[in-house]
């Protein structure tokens, strides 16, 4: 049976409809400038496709919580949870297949990224048993998959962007149909615009972004320019589940309504000019604490004053390099342990935990020259991996950290795993100890890390009767058999490198 959603109606006045199974398999791109109706758009389809199909609405504006009432979507309030919570919360989601908004408003851009990336990670690592079809809307994708660097750290737009492309490139086949939302194609990155199969254009004026939405409508440039005409809420479709050429349609009416909208015009209050100037000039009760006298500017230091503190720098400077070397390290080490000690630090972005880092050492007095976020990146390597001095300190192990450099991120730290037992001769990581070396709680995304280092040639897996084998050709060496089903031993006390791997 075809499900259709009625999305308004079309130049004729006939429904313009959607075939919400085909949307399922095809994902949705809506483009549209401020003012032109996206996020009515969106919460039509989101009222009409309710009954049907289970929800989760990335949303940084919170403007479509007021869905809860309504429809019953559970609100989940992204600045009360941490990363790692978040990414749990997801997989329950997916399991429990519960209607969501994600609320973002609460969070500045970067942690709007991050938040949103650890939420749509957990939809995406959900176990086979529950990839149930999901209709993941986000609006302002260009936030979360943005064309070109910006302001935010490297680090959470590299998350993001592997979020929303792992959403619109491979999420298909977990059940996870994308509809996302942007005001700017120009500022959307293209690996992620050009996985919809449907589009739903409506107003625009820069010509950069008219020339992409004809272009993605197979329209020719002289006709961009009725994007600049069209009306608020009027959009032209194309797609398999929406017409097989462009199709002009105006939007239908919702049940429900946004927390924002633009402000509308409201009288001037009547106030006299003598009373408006009290009102702005005079201090309120709330002003009427007495101001600070200004400070008179200390006097500037004379040539004598400056020598003296150049040489009190030098001495302070001297005393820190005669300190030993092996005493700073110790120091960064019984931080960077008591740092990873935190059963959720596995799970936390490495620019978190640095931060944390940086913290911890200044609570703990450890002063000076600390390690900058490369050197920590490698340290905190080696400790995830379980790497004893001894073995840190070895040809091969340099050999995995040289190999693993050329890994991405979340793929460094299994390597780094699965190298250290190698070189140990150590039983092979379990699934559960795979999932955590690349921050997640997913056997499933275990196994698919496995199998893509394999197909990369970097390992070799084998079965035997006493376990599974991993061998790793770069380095001439492969593990003892292993139990891929074992669940993580936790660390004990005693342990002074965590099992956090």
């Amino acid at each position: 049976m075809t499900i259709s959603i009625d999305m308004g109606t079309t130049a004729e006045r006939t429904p313009g409809t959607l075939d919400l199974e085909e949307l399922l398999a095809t994902r949705l791109l809506v483009q549209g400038n401020s003012g032109s109706g996206k996020s009515h758009l969106l919460r039509r389809l989101l009222e009409q496709s309710a009954p049907w199909v289970q929800q989760a609405v990335i949303d940084p504006e919170g403007d479509f919580v007021t869905l809860a009432d309504k429809f019953g979507h559970v609100v989940i309030d992204a600045s009360a949870h941490t990363e790692a919570q978040l990414q749990r919360v997801a997989d329950r989601v997916r399991r429990h297949r519960v209607s969501v908004v994600l609320d973002l408003e609460g969070l500045d851009v970067e942690m709007q990224m991050r938040h949103a990336a650890a939420f749509l990670g957990g939809l995406f690592d959900a176990e086979r048993d529950f990839w149930y079809p999901m209709l993941v809307v986000v609006d302002e994708a260009q936030l979360f998959a943005p064309a070109a660097a910006g302001e935010v750290s490297d680090e959470a737009r590299k998350a993001s962007l592997g979020a929303m492309t792992n959403l619109m490139c491979r999420g298909r086949k977990r059940g996870l149909a994308g509809a996302i939302a942007t005001q700017r194609l120009a500022k959307l990155a293209k690996n992620v615009a050009a996985e919809a199969s449907n589009f739903l254009m409506g107003r625009t004026f820069l010509d950069i972004d008219m020339a992409r939405a004809a272009d993605l409508l197979g329209m020719e440039r002289r006709q961009a320019e009725m994007f600049r005409d069209l009306a608020r809420g009027h959009f032209v479709a194309l797609g398999p589940a929406l017409s097989r050429r462009p199709l002009p349609i105006r939007i239908g009416e919702v049940e429900t309504a946004g927390r924002g909208g633009a402000p509308r015009l409201t009288p001037l209050p009547a106030t006299p000019p003598e009373d408006a100037r009290e009102l702005i000039l005079k201090p309120g009760e709330e002003e009427q604490a007495p101001r600070p006298a200004p400070r008179r500017a200390p006097p500037a230091p004379s040539a004598e004053m400056l020598l003296e503190l150049a040489r009190a720098r030098q001495a302070m400077a001297a005393a820190e390099a005669e300190a030993a070397p092996g005493e700073r390290a110790q120091a960064l080490d019984a931080v960077m342990l008591e740092l990873l000690s935190d059963p959720e630090a596995a799970y936390r972005s490495v620019a978190v935990l640095y931060q944390d880092f940086l913290v911890r050492c200044r609570a703990h007095g450890v002063n000076g020259r600390l390690l900058d976020l490369p050197a920590f990146r490698r340290k905190l390597a080696q400790l995830r991996a379980g790497v004893a001095a001894d073995t840190a300190g070895g040809e091969s192990w340099q050999q995995a950290t040289a190999v693993a450099a050329d890994l991405p991120e979340d793929i460094q730290g299994v390597f780094l795993l699965l190298a250290r037992a190698a070189i140990e001769q150590a039983p092979c990581p379990s699934d559960a100890e795979v999932a955590r070396a690349c921050g997640s709680r997913s056997r499933g995304r275990a196994r698919r890390l496995l199998a893509y280092l394999e197909q990369r040639g970097l390992i070799a897996s084998r079965t035997e009767m006493s376990g599974r084998v991993i061998a790793l050709p770069d380095l001439g060496a492969e593990t003892a058999p292993g139990d891929p089903d074992a669940e993580e031993a936790p660390a004990g006390p005693d342990e002074t490198v965590p099992d956090v791997a």
